[in-house]
């Protein structure tokens, strides 16, 4: 069951788009849900914050999930 709870031990965990899907599913659900919608705000507002910016290290930070991700995106801005 998809559920506030799922997608918010989802997002601690890392797994960005597996919330943001959950929490879509759940707006769908109950358009008037504040919490689903707040979310899905800040997990979305991520990319129209940094227009501009490499895209594909954009896309990769908003999806990374992993310890061996996050060690490549350091890498990547130890480089700028």
């Amino acid at each position: 069951m998809k559920t506030l709870t799922l997608a918010q031990i989802y997002e601690l965990q890392g797994l960005k788009a597996d919330a943001l899907e959950i929490y879509k599913e759940i707006l769908k659900k109950d358009p008037k849900n504040a919490e689903a919608r707040a979310a899905i705000h800040r997990l979305s507002g991520v990319r129209r914050h940094f227009q501009g910016v490499n895209k594909e290290m954009l896309d990769f930070f908003v999806e990374m999930e992993t310890d061996e991700q996050f060690a490549r995106f350091e890498r990547w801005l130890a480089k700028l």
